[in-house]
């Protein structure tokens, strides 16, 4: 399969995250001839080393990237199979080409756990200048797209976490600096916070202030920028500050962690794959959509009730007291036991399901064939 894969960058890193792995994912798993057309190469090159963020055309791991322009290369045709990432709506004369050859048109949906989105999955949307589109949601159940996973991500994650020394090693060699893993390596939990501006720092730094033993946050540089001065209490938890890493380097700070405070789309999903507790931040929407498809997420997920109070809270608006309660709630060994066991059978349970570019290869070989 030859593909155009569409990325318009509208929430920083979420947007090219998704695209990108997928992109490597059809490429390196399936053969595919990916063209990635992405419009802001600024952020792309902070998720992945490499990037010319002035380039009009390069490659990076066997993916064509095309800077996505307001004048695009009109020899740039459709090929087999065109993927438009969340709606994105590509640009006129590609267009143009696509009514020409037809080829396999492919809306690639948001991520959701609410229930209308099985029925919506796959179904074919025909326009009046006889193209067809067809609407692909990833999601948590076999009637959905699935999740992105690479082979082998279990093995390696497990390896890793196995492996203390290795993971000294890669936080030392982000800047952490000798005293800060030598509080992980005296018993101290480690916590990664990546997080939107209306999170509850205040509360998280007062919460693991007020549980026993000793907190190591793992933020990203320019995340959450009062956080330290939310930490400064008595028993504050310790803060390394992180520079932007490529996706491998994201996993395996998340594989570190005990627990993973996470916003978005992509790396919620990273999170679950490290099979460890996390406490996700949904994109805001208008009129609170966004709470509606938190809570069709909590109703799968099988968390413990402190935990689910704590993702609730996390979500709200001046909710400082109930997060800063409901966390220290979840550290109790109880619901933290609970919690742990969760986590390690939601990842089972969706690993054993074709990921989702195992999905949509498959989708559209079997479009392809009826054209």
């Amino acid at each position: 399969m030859q593909a155009d894969l569409f990325c318009r960058v509208v929430d920083n890193y979420g947007d090219i995250g998704v695209c990108w792995r997928l992109a490597r994912r059809l490429a390196h798993g399936h053969g595919w001839d990916v063209r990635l057309w992405v419009d802001d190469l600024s952020s792309f090159a902070r998720i992945q080393p490499g990037i010319d963020a002035g380039a009009a055309r390069q490659v990076c791991q066997e993916v064509d990237i095309v800077h996505w322009s307001a004048a695009p290369d009109p020899a740039l045709a459709a090929r087999d199979v065109v993927i438009e990432a969340f709606a994105c709506d590509p640009p006129e004369a590609f267009l143009a080409s696509m009514r020409q050859r037809h080829p396999v048109w492919i809306n690639l949906e948001y991520l959701s756990a609410e229930a209308w989105v099985e029925s919506c999955h796959g179904l074919p949307s025909q326009r009046p200048d006889g193209l067809v589109k067809h609407f692909f949601f990833p999601g948590f159940t076999p009637a959905t797209g699935g999740l992105l996973r690479e082979t082998g991500l279990s093995a390696e994650r497990d390896a890793f976490q196995a492996d203390r020394d290795a993971q000294d090693a890669f936080l030392r060699g982000l800047g952490v600096a000798d005293s800060l893993l030598s509080l992980r390596r005296n018993g101290a939990r480690t916590v990664s916070l990546f997080c939107y501006p209306s999170a509850p720092v205040d509360a998280l730094a007062r919460a693991l202030a007020a549980t026993p033993g000793a907190t190591l946050l793992l933020v990203p540089e320019g995340v959450a920028p009062r956080l330290e001065a939310a930490c400064a209490v008595p028993g504050g938890p310790a803060v390394a500050r992180l520079p932007f890493v490529a996706q491998p380097d994201f996993d395996r700070i998340l594989w570190c962690a005990d627990l993973n405070f996470v916003r978005g789309e992509d790396s919620f999903v990273r999170a679950a794959w490290a099979a460890r507790p996390l406490a996700w931040q949904i994109y805001p929407q208008d009129e609170n959509i966004h709470l509606e498809k938190l809570d069709a997420w909590l109703a799968r997920y099988p968390a413990p009730e402190p935990a689910v109070d704590l993702i609730r809270a996390w979500n709200q608006e001046d909710a400082g007291a109930a997060a800063e309660a409901a966390l220290v709630a979840a550290l109790q060994p109880g619901p933290w036991q609970a919690w742990n066991q969760a986590a390690r059978d939601w990842d089972a349970a969706q690993a054993a399901r074709p990921d989702l570019a195992e999905n949509l290869a498959g989708f559209c070989a079997e479009l392809a064939k009826k054209r």
